[in-house]
């Protein structure tokens, strides 16, 4: 009988840690955990929490450049031996010692991850800690150093998928995903996130679709500043599940990076925890009817470590278990002691933050029309036009 849900965690995932001042804290990944078992998350029935070693170097090869793996052993060892070149000892990459078991011991959370889904040990399996979608395979960037997602979908094609889809919902472009499997027809990838225009990496423009042997099989929703819940779940709604519904996947790998969030403080949406409860459910719905369910959530950024990234990667957690989680249900008061303990800072105290919705959030249906006076609309048909083509969907109608 397979669990319904395999979680990747141990404290050992606080060791992937930039340095007191750096935005990507690992108190957001305690905080989360913490969560989780003051929710009873962790101890719901059928669910597994389960530790990883670092992987391999035979495995991280199967995505990075020998040359590159062996810098970043470099720098984990001697900080002061970092390479910029490579992106390591940059203000986004600071080295660290051990950063590279660290970083390794991540993509062993994603791999094991995929693996026990496709080989049907676990229904669903979440690794809050993965989700570095941003490394390239001859260089760290953007807070990422080695790309577990990749590496997690390389070892499903070399184990026999044909069909992998990945949905990445974090505020920044889903890059070195994209880039990786850029020419793959086996590999759709569907990044929604803030415009280049305004926020890094630059990239994920809407006619970027793919390389000659795969068009349509990248696609990029680029989003204009101040996006709210409501056209945020338009845009997921109007684009990645017609597009997954029509590719037909064997497995679907979604990233969840919070920083959509209102209160994050490097970004520039608006988006409230319920929204991306809604998001996770949402996708986790999807995976139930296009690929009976082989679905593996990962994290990503988040970086308004108190208030957001623990309630929603909870609020995932719980959905991937089959318990979720209300937004009305009022967070345990001994999570909000030991906040306010460790942080200094007040803890939310409901598990949503909008104030009288506990239900699924309203958005407007693509089928009730489009709005050419939308910039929302305007994004969301500029992606429409470049690729729905490409899976023989009407432009203009679900």
């Amino acid at each position: 009988m397979p669990s319904q849900a395999r979680v990747v965690w141990d404290p050992s995932f606080t060791k992937y840690n930039f340095g007191p001042t750096h935005p990507m804290a690992p108190i957001r990944l305690d905080l989360t955990a913490r969560l989780c078992e003051a929710m009873g998350v962790f101890d719901a029935p059928g669910v597994d929490v389960c530790g990883a070693e670092p992987a391999s170097d035979e495995l991280l090869e199967t995505i990075h450049e020998p040359e590159y793996v062996a810098a970043v052993k470099a720098a984990s060892a001697d900080p002061y031996d970092a390479d910029p070149s490579r992106g390591i000892g940059t203000d986004d990459d600071p080295a660290f010692e051990g950063m590279h078991e660290s970083s390794a011991r991540i993509v062993t959370g994603t791999v094991d991850s995929v693996r026990a889904v496709w080989e049907g040990e676990a229904s669903h399996a979440v690794n809050f800690t993965g989700g570095l979608h941003h490394a390239m395979p001859d260089r760290a960037s953007g807070f990422c150093i080695y790309n577990d997602i990749a590496v997690g979908i390389r070892w499903l094609l070399d184990h026999g998928a044909e069909r992998v889809a990945y949905v990445d919902v974090d505020v920044h472009h889903g890059d070195g995903v994209e880039r990786i499997f850029w020419d793959d027809p086996r590999v759709l990838t569907i990044s929604l996130h803030e415009s280049g225009r305004a926020l890094f990496p630059g990239t994920g423009w809407p006619t970027d679709i793919g390389g000659p042997n795969a068009e349509g099989s990248a696609v990029n929703v680029s989003l204009p500043p101040g996006l709210s819940d409501a056209g945020w779940l338009r845009a997921i709604h109007a684009t990645a599940m017609p597009i997954v519904r029509s590719f037909r996947p064997e497995m679907l790998i979604t990233q969840h990076g919070c920083d959509t969030h209102a209160e994050d403080p490097l970004a520039h949406f608006a988006m409230t925890v319920d929204a991306q409860r809604s998001a996770a459910d949402s996708l986790h719905r999807l995976s139930h009817e296009v690929c009976g369910g082989k679905w593996v959530a990962l994290g990503g950024g988040g970086y308004e470590v108190v208030g957001v990234v623990p309630r929603a990667w909870t609020h995932l957690t719980a959905i991937a278990a089959h318990q979720p989680i209300p937004a009305s249900t009022p967070v345990p008061e001994v999570w909000r002691e030991h906040v306010e303990r460790v942080t200094g800072r007040p803890a939310p105290r409901r598990m949503g933050d909008l104030t009288t919705q506990d239900g699924p959030l309203w958005w407007r249906s693509w089928d009730l029309g489009y709005d050419p006076g939308s910039d929302v609309d305007r994004a969301i048909m500029a992606t429409r036009s470049a690729v729905f083509p490409h899976h023989g969907l009407d432009v203009h109608f679900d």
